[in-house]
């Protein structure tokens, strides 16, 4: 890591549990690379801390912005002054910009970051068939992206059905030609499968997907970056399924992210 200064512009990530996140050195390094006198540390917050943490942030003059994770994308709206459109329509940001006067501004790039990623390793999802598991910030975003990347169709499974009812209803307000349905955490029948949740952080987490069912070309994806290997993806290797990792999702928006905050002058 390069030299600490007085002048080191600061950039946070805050996430509950957070020993897993691998923004932080991938951040640093691609600052280290374009010569930025920056640095990206990990803040460790619960969602019951997380207001009063705010104010400080506020008035932190050396922070330049902030990557949020889970459990923060959801609450994150309504304690900043400005929502991007994307944010907005999704329910959820994923990075915030501090103004030198304390102005916070946040959006939401998970849903391009998870596309690109794909479309980088040649899975383009476009007339396909996909399942979505989960409904929270993250998912919200990858369906979306995928509704506006054109896919065949896609079906959102929640544990809370209610939550995978919302998310259809909204994505078929945006895009009121799609195919959306609530469905069932089950591959058959669906070109794609995609763990949207976070399970799989934990080793006793059960696998969020059953595998039952899935053809020999069904790609099984999962936006957990550490493990690399989540359990969900081991069991699909063995299955002989093409498995895409969450690293992709998070290379892909990497530079959108140091955009964003200021980090990195935009392209």
């Amino acid at each position: 890591m390069a030299t600490i200064t007085g002048a080191t512009r600061v950039f946070g990530i805050l996430a509950d549990p957070i020993a897993h996140v691998r923004t932080p050195a991938l951040f640093n390094a691609l600052l280290e690379e374009a010569g930025v006198d920056g640095v990206m540390v990990p803040i460790h917050v619960a969602s019951n801390e997380l207001a009063s943490l705010w104010q400080g942030l506020r008035a932190m003059k050396s922070l330049g912005g902030l990557v949020v994770t889970v459990p923060h994308k959801s609450a994150i709206l309504d304690l900043c002054d400005e929502v991007g459109d994307a944010a907005r329509a999704i329910g959820a940001a994923n990075v915030v910009r501090r103004t030198d006067d304390g102005h916070m501004i946040c959006d939401m790039y998970d849903g391009k970051g998870f596309l690109e990623g794909m479309r980088a390793q040649g899975r383009d999802p476009a007339g396909r068939s996909v399942l979505l598991v989960g409904a929270g910030g993250a998912a919200s975003a990858i369906a979306f992206a995928l509704a506006e990347a054109g896919v065949e169709s896609l079906t959102i499974a929640n544990r809370t059905e209610a939550k995978a009812a919302d998310l259809v209803a909204r994505l078929s307000r945006h895009y009121p030609d799609g195919r959306f349905a609530v469905g069932q955490a089950v591959a058959g029948g669906h070109d794609i499968v995609v763990n949207g949740t976070a399970l799989g952080l934990r080793p006793d987490d059960p696998l969020p997907i059953d595998l039952e069912g899935a053809g020999s070309d069904t790609i099984v994806a999962d936006i957990i970056m550490k493990p690399e290997v989540t359990p969900l993806l081991a069991a699909a290797r063995d299955a002989g399924l093409t498995t895409h990792g969450g690293i992709h999702m998070l290379r892909a928006q990497l530079r959108l992210l140091a955009e964003f905050v200021g980090a990195l002058p935009r392209e």
